[in-house]
């Protein structure tokens, strides 16, 4: 296998080549300080508040797709095979402002300015794929950008005024798309790349058998997919990563795969990748999949590394245990499988071997007799971290409850089920006696600790009233009831 040491991109309207790139170095650093295009502001330095977005195009099994992300937690290395376009590429089709700048311009989306150009880039993505949206598409396409000043409903109206001042079909990026789309598939030479110093060291794996033989090579490195965790690492705690492997870019980890009556998708399949499937098999699901962080997290972040790092507040693994998902977890050329929440052991640890990697996911799909829902209790609705997360999956016969499945996060050291609150379902009608009996059962399950986003007393009531919801939303199974969130 061939191996180089550049980091080969397209930035703007140029071909980029970094012969030397080190596993911290990160995108926004790289625009301000070496390229000088300052436009990309550094607010929050952790992918809260947008500033810092820009466009990061990469080629997909669909074609060229570019997507809203955080240059501020985004690493150089995993930009190899990638297009960025930030705010000063930008231009409407006589050379002045872009549509979206006019628009803002006109509907006075602006005030001091320092947000404006990470808003102007997250519409921007927005307009390209939905060129006519609605209040709530922008809301969410707005959720990972903060303004101070304006207040948003200037924002959102020069959001839904876009298309009067131009369409995608006219856009810079529509016009050179088969152009952009070339010149990205000339990059893709097959080839290893080791870069950066030995003590900061990035590898960029040529597909997934080479990534199982990197980390067989490497069995203490840092892998690196959407780094929405991983970046923080390094710009708020200044953590050496060396060495880093990205696997971004690898298509196999992408894989999406309905069959068998489950859907399995690679580790790496990104929030914003899967948002389809949730739609088509899991539609309870929708609401709670939109308040994952905001959507350049979502468009970076993936399923698998929300798992892999084991945290006990991850959004994904409370519900993905309810629905009965299983992992597959590979060591070089050999893999084992097992259910999601025996991956869990305790804070902090895996049931995850030196060298070995999570694969894939695999979620059943969801039967006539289940009902299911999700539910996060968050300080803010949108782009938060949990204080209680709950995913229930609960199976109904005849009246009767004959399964239950319920998860929870932030209520111990892991992500966890509650089975004696399952208990005190199985086998009783299904009628509000046998889920008050559960949402007092969940003081059995779980004795959660007390911190600054909720107390242990407020997390076993709202644990407990989370399944009450969930009668009151299913009860009448002919026209659920969905409780204002």
């Amino acid at each position: 296998m061939s191996q180089r040491s550049d980091i080969r991109f397209l930035l703007n309207g140029r071909a980029v080549s970094l012969p030397s790139v080190a596993a911290t170095d990160t995108l926004l650093d790289f625009l301000r300080i070496d390229q000088r295009l300052t436009g990309s502001k550094e607010g929050c330095a952790e992918g809260d508040c947008g500033a810092c977005t820009v466009l990061v195009g990469r080629l997909t099994k669909d074609g060229l797709r570019y997507e809203a992300v955080n240059a501020c937690i985004r690493f150089v290395a995993s930009l190899d095979g990638c297009h960025v376009v930030t705010i000063e590429h930008i231009r409407g089709a006589d050379g002045g402002l872009h549509p979206v700048q006019q628009a803002m311009v006109d509907h006075h989306g602006s005030q001091c300015g320092f947000c404006t150009p990470g808003i102007v880039m997250s519409l921007y993505a927005l307009w390209m794929e939905t060129p006519q949206p609605t209040a709530r598409q922008v809301e969410v396409a707005l959720q990972g950008n903060l303004c101070r000043c304006t207040g948003y409903e200037p924002i959102i109206k020069a959001a839904l005024a876009v298309s009067a001042y131009g369409t995608p079909t006219a856009d810079y990026l529509a016009a050179t798309r088969d152009g952009i789309t070339a010149q990205l598939q000339a990059l893709r030479d097959g080839a290893r790349v080791v870069t950066g110093p030995a003590d900061n060291q990035a590898i960029v794996p040529a597909d997934l058998d080479d990534f199982a033989a990197v980390l067989a090579e490497n069995p203490q490195a840092t892998i690196v997919a959407g780094a929405t965790d991983v970046g923080l690492w390094v710009t708020k705690f200044l953590r050496p990563i060396s060495p880093a492997i990205h696997i971004n870019q690898i298509d196999a980890l992408k894989r999406i795969e309905v069959a068998g009556g489950a859907i399995t998708l690679g580790a790496g399949v990104s929030y914003s990748d899967f948002l389809p499937l949730v739609q088509e098999h899991f539609p309870f699901l929708l609401d709670y999949w939109n308040r994952i962080a905001g959507w350049q997290v979502r468009n970076m972040g993936t399923v698998g590394g929300n798992i892999a790092n084991g945290s006990p507040i991850g959004d994904t693994p409370p519900v993905l245990i309810a629905l009965g998902a299983r992992v597959t977890l590979r060591k070089g050329m050999e893999r084992r499988e097992l259910p999601l929440e025996e991956y869990f052991i305790d804070y902090g640890k895996q049931d995850l071997q030196l060298g070995e990697f999570l694969e894939t996911v695999t979620i059943p799909l969801p039967q006539a007799m289940q009902l299911n829902a999700a539910y996060k209790i968050s300080k803010r609705r949108d782009e938060d971290i949990s204080a209680v997360a709950v995913g229930i999956s609960v199976t109904v016969d005849a009246g009767q409850i004959t399964d239950a499945r319920i998860a929870y996060g932030g209520m111990a050291a892991t992500p966890k089920r509650a089975s004696a609150a399952e208990a005190a379902l199985i086998g009783q009608p299904f009628a509000q006696a046998a889920f008050d009996a559960a949402a007092q059962a969940v003081a059995t399950d779980f004795q959660p600790l007390s911190d600054w986003r909720a107390s242990a007393d407020y997390r076993l009531l709202s644990a407990g009233n989370l399944l009450r919801r969930f009668y009151m939303e299913q009860s009448d199974t002919t026209q659920p009831v969905r409780l204002a969130v």
